[in-house]
């Protein structure tokens, strides 16, 4: 590979790329509208009419979504002649390798916010214009787009998400929302396509080494041409999502840091070249077994830990008791010695003896159980004096 003399950085960690990063260009929007939906209309869609209006609809819902976007697009006849019927598009899904059965209802959501905020905006221009007979909302297209390598199972239908809905099916609100599942366009159709949007898909499927091989062996000339259309931005998303896959099969950072610099010289070729030192099974099998003693050396920590804390548990239980125990006893001595006391001092009483007479009689008699015992034995007479 030739020399480049290009200032280049790779960031610290390495991050995905979701689709609100994608999203947000209008050129790889109107790419992937173009080559994904079946809609005549959006044959012709060009990144300048395409303009982002997410943030409108995530101030009405009180919160931020990291991968929702929604966009307004200007529709065009096949003659290049606008339309005046604008189509909202919503896209949803990050990089999820699981599916989310309720996003039917998040895209409801959506739906009916933009329909209500288009028919504000309609009255702001001309008063009670959404309650005539003639006025129409306009069209919304809810995608999905699904990057994970397991098929999409959740419903496209809203009714499936409503009990008895084949009891009360007309009054049910139904609609249909679109998957693109970027494993489902294979790395041949991408490649076809010959677009940036085709290039950010095809490296999002290379999620296992199957996928690996498979693009290994796409031609390099064809993935050339795709990269140099691209624009700082689009490289920058496409760089990441290398760097990120990179990392993902413990590539060493030096190597993976020339990947992404293949990229960002335009020489994809460079990485055909070189991917063949990389054997992904024998980093996956490492990786693996040194996960799996890493589980095995927690699972025994674990365990350790456990029985520490059951040894911990029973010494403190049983201290517990001794100390109930100890308490009982002292509580069962003192009451046998102030009942031996007040028998002593009622003995006195009977022989007619005063309380001075009494409390020495106490001392003598009981002089050794008493601590301090002239104090001690005046306070005993005193307290039990009056009661005999």
């Amino acid at each position: 590979m030739e020399k480049r003399e290009q200032a280049f950085s790779v960031p610290e960690h390495a991050r995905d790329v979701n689709s609100k990063e994608i999203f947000k260009n209008p050129r790889l929007c109107s790419q992937f509208l173009q080559d994904n939906m079946d809609i005549p209309q959006l044959k012709w869609v060009q990144p300048e009419d395409i303009e982002d209006v997410t943030e409108r609809y995530q101030a009405y819902f009180g919160v931020e979504f990291e991968t929702d976007t929604v966009k307004k697009i200007r529709l065009k006849d096949e003659n290049g002649k606008p339309v005046a019927v604008p189509l909202y598009m919503i896209s949803l899904i990050e990089h999820k390798s699981s599916v989310d059965h309720d996003i039917m209802m998040q895209l409801l959501r959506y739906m009916v916010c933009i329909w209500h905020e288009y028919a504000k905006e309609m009255e702001r221009e001309k008063k009670g214009i959404s309650q005539r007979k003639n006025f129409q909302y306009p069209p919304i297209l809810p995608i999905v787009y699904y990057e994970g390598s397991g098929k999409w199972t959740a419903s496209r239908y809203l009714k499936d998400r409503i009990q008895l809905s084949d009891v009360f099916g007309k009054y049910v609100p139904d609609f249909c929302y679109e998957v693109v599942q970027i494993h489902h366009c294979s790395t041949d159709e991408l490649l076809d396509r010959g677009n940036e949007m085709s290039l950010v898909m095809l490296l999002n499927k290379l999620q296992n080494p199957e996928d690996f091989r498979k693009f290994r062996q796409s031609p390099p000339k064809k993935l050339e041409e795709a990269l140099k259309k691209t624009d700082p931005y689009i490289r920058g998303l496409l760089e990441n999502i290398m760097y990120s896959l990179m990392m993902k099969m413990n590539i060493p950072v030096d190597e993976a840091n020339e990947y992404v610099k293949a990229i960002g010289g335009n020489q994809m070729g460079y990485l055909f070249e070189n991917m063949e030192k990389i054997d992904i099974q024998e980093e996956r099998r490492k990786t693996a077994e040194e996960r799996k003693r890493r589980e095995e050396a927690k699972r025994r920590a674990d365990e350790e830990e456990k029985r520490a804390n059951e040894e911990k548990k029973r010494a403190d239980e049983e201290k517990i008791r001794a100390d109930i125990a100890e308490k009982q006893l002292a509580v069962v001595e003192n009451t046998r010695r102030e009942l031996e006391f007040k028998v002593y001092i009622a003995s006195c009483k009977e022989f007619q003896c005063t309380k001075q007479d009494t409390t020495e009689r106490l001392i003598h008699k009981f002089g050794e159980r008493l601590s301090e015992a002239q104090t001690e034995a005046a306070e005993i007479v005193n307290r039990y004096w009056d009661e005999i």
